[in-house]
Formats: C-alpha cells, structure tokens, sequence
C-alpha cells in the first residue's frame, strides 16, 4: 500500500487561527484587504477555541444553505445581477465538497459549475482568460469556479514558466477583467480555501487507501505536495495583487469541513441579501386579470 510521508513543517499541527466568541455570530470571513491580513501557516488552517459542537455547527450551516436557496429564488427573477464564486485551492482542499455541502438546496436551472482543467490545444490558442469569460454566468445565474483564471498565475509562478513582468501583467489584466465583469453587473466572491500540510497528507492518503477514492488521485498531487512553499508564495502574491474592492479574496481555514462549509454559505447569503434583490412588478397587462 502506497503512502505519504510527511513534510517537515514548524507548527504543521495546525493548531488553529483564533474566533472571538461561542457562536457563530463571531464567525465571519473578512476580505483580503492588506499583505498584513493574509495568513497562510499551519496554524491558520483550522479555527481554535470554536465554542461548538460539530452538529451545531451543521444545524447553522442548514440555515445558511435555507437562506441561499430562498435568496436564489429571487436572484433568478430580479435578473439584475449574476454571482460568480471562484473556488481555489491546494489539491485536496475540499473545493468539491464545498459545492457539494454548500449549494445543496440551489435550484440547478439557476446555478452552473464549472471545472478548468489544464487548457486544450483550442484554447492554449487564445488569450489566458478566453476560456474564463465564456463561462462568465449570465445575469440572473450564480456561476461557480472550481479552479479559474488563477491557475495561470499560480502554475507559471511555482514552474518559473513567467517572468517576473509577464506575472505582474497577468495580475493587472485579471483585476482590468474583474473590474470589468463588475461594472457590468457580475457580483464575485472569491474563496482560497486553506489546509494545512497535515491535513493534506491525511486526504491524499485517504485518496490512495480508499478504492472509491482513488479516481480523485493523480501522481502530479505528489510532486505539487513537494513544492509546497512555493506555492504558498504564489498564494501569498496572488492575494496581495488581485484582492481588490470590487473582487475581494477571502482565506477559508478548510482543515475542518464543517467549519468552512458554514463559512462560505454565512459568505453567500450575506452577499445575496446585501443585494437588495427584489421581484419584478408585473405586467401592466396582467393586473385584474381572473382565470376562468
């Protein structure tokens, strides 16, 4: 049986990024919004001293998932806006189950995922952000990125495929884009969600162990494992340049499923309701009308 060793790692046991107060009213994602906000360690993985039982923590999380489907609801009709949540992540950092756990109750006639994988021939073709806009949703949709645009600035970072001028032009033009989806009645929300090297060695080898696991498992996992810092300062100069006021980063700690799930629903809904959404009057045409 194949296994991972671990890396070696000060305070690898992740021992937990503190939350004010015993419920998760104190729990909130605050958005990337200077170099000194962003914590990326072990021990930012995992929050400590949560105050709650696991289950209490599901039981909000429904809650949070009830409001998103009712809040959806009315997105689709009010047909002002369009969502695109941009999930990113180290391998095994749970950006399945988050779609899995989180969009649960979401009509799927109003909500479409999308998976980027390494580009084909056809869209190594084009520009970087080609394949990106096609999948852009449209007004009255929530679009969800399981990987995105991102990976073409992480990816030639760790493997020095850039240079440095080529990443920093990479950076402008992605937030120009983003500005640009804004202004043009996109709502985005951007989730990095974080585990620790512990908890990534634990998945990947549950992956490796468990036969209904290992189609998730790809060789490559092993050899991305290795080059853990720098990817963690390819993270760390992604967030610096592209968390911007109008597509703000937020840092899930993603060791705990539970917790991030109820994270990134409490995320969601606050955003949909923030929207004011509202339906439309109706037809001038319709008022009075009985059905006979």
């Amino acid at each position: 049986m194949a296994s991972l060793k671990p890396l070696r790692s000060v305070d690898e046991a992740g021992t937990g990024t503190y939350y004010r107060g015993s419920n998760t009213s104190a729990m909130k994602l605050k958005p990337v919004d200077s170099k000194s906000s962003i914590r990326l360690a072990n021990s930012d993985a995992r929050v400590k001293n949560l105050g709650m039982s696991g289950q209490e923590v599901e039981d909000a999380t429904r809650d949070e998932v009830a409001k998103i489907a009712e809040l959806q609801h009315v997105f689709y009709a009010d047909a002002r806006f369009a969502l695109l949540i941009v999930l990113h992540g180290r391998d095994a950092a749970g950006k399945d189950g988050t779609i899995r756990k989180v969009f649960t109750a979401v009509n799927p006639q109003g909500c479409a995922v999308t998976s980027f994988k390494a580009p084909t021939d056809a869209e190594l073709a084009h520009d970087y952000l080609w394949r990106i806009h096609l999948h852009i949703p449209p007004r009255s949709m929530i679009g969800i990125f399981n990987r995105s645009h991102y990976e073409d600035v992480i990816v030639p970072r760790v493997h020095d495929l850039l240079t440095k001028r080529e990443l920093e032009d990479r950076y402008d033009q992605i937030n120009a884009f983003e500005k640009m989806l804004t202004q043009n009645s996109v709502v985005i929300l951007k989730f990095l969600l974080h585990i620790s090297r512990r908890e990534q060695r634990e998945r990947l080898q549950e992956r490796i162990d468990d036969p209904m696991k290992n189609w998730k498992f790809r060789p490559g996992d092993l050899e991305d494992r290795s080059r853990w810092d720098a990817f963690t300062k390819a993270y760390h100069a992604m967030l610096t340049r592209t968390s911007t006021k109008w597509a703000p980063w937020y840092i899930v700690p993603a060791d705990d499923k539970k917790v991030r799930n109820y994270l990134i629903s409490k995320s969601i809904a606050s955003t949909l309701k923030g929207l004011k959404l509202r339906f439309p009057p109706p037809n001038p045409e319709i008022v009075g009308l009985e059905v006979k």
